[in-house]
């Protein structure tokens, strides 16, 4: 791993000197992960191309911008962390300019829905392939399906994904928990 840290790091000082042949590389080291991120939020093929594009036009121009260290403390920062926050914010911004992703406010917290779930319901999520939630998380609406990825497959937890929607903690919290109750109710009718 500190291997490839190291590559990184020379094919990034190689880009700020303008070598393509870095980019490319860098390109070739990241696309399919931002793609796949990208394609999760969009639900979208070609909007999900388009955006990773876009992602990558976009840290090459401002990698000048990237710094290795957090401006919080002295942990290391990796590339891709930097690069997929890129690709999440422009995918947001992409539902958000197609009206795809619901306004956020916290009327949404007034809302009250509590669903017991049984027993036997839980044992059967045992015998579920990958692919089927997967499915199920990409059929529920945008916003459910929006913090459901951040949350359980980008890894994000709930201030992060907050700051990312540039909403209240409290509202993640609220959405997270209906969005895995709509979860459980889709994957329970198969």
């Amino acid at each position: 791993m500190q291997t490839k840290s190291k590559h990184i790091t020379k094919l990034l000082q190689d880009c700020k000197s303008g070598e393509q042949s870095a980019q490319f590389e860098i390109y070739k080291c990241y696309y399919k992960a931002m793609y796949n991120t990208a394609l999760r939020i969009l639900k979208d093929k070609f909007e999900a191309e388009d955006i990773m594009q876009e992602s990558f036009l976009t840290a090459f121009l401002k990698l000048g911008t990237f710094r290795a260290k957090s401006k919080f403390d002295d942990e290391t920062v990796p590339f891709g962390s930097w690069l997929k926050r890129i690709v999440i914010n422009k995918s947001l911004s992409q539902l958000r300019k197609n009206k795809r992703l619901e306004q956020w406010n916290d009327n949404m917290l007034s809302m009250n829905s509590v669903e017991v779930i049984e027993e036997d319901t839980i044992s059967s999520y045992n015998t579920l392939k990958v692919e089927e939630i997967l499915a199920a998380i990409k059929s529920l609406k945008n916003n459910y399906s929006v913090v459901l990825t951040l949350s359980l497959i980008e890894g994000y937890d709930n201030e992060e994904i907050a700051e990312i929607l540039e909403v209240s903690n409290q509202l993640v919290r609220t959405t997270i928990s209906r969005a895995k109750q709509k979860l459980r109710k889709i994957i329970s009718k198969k």
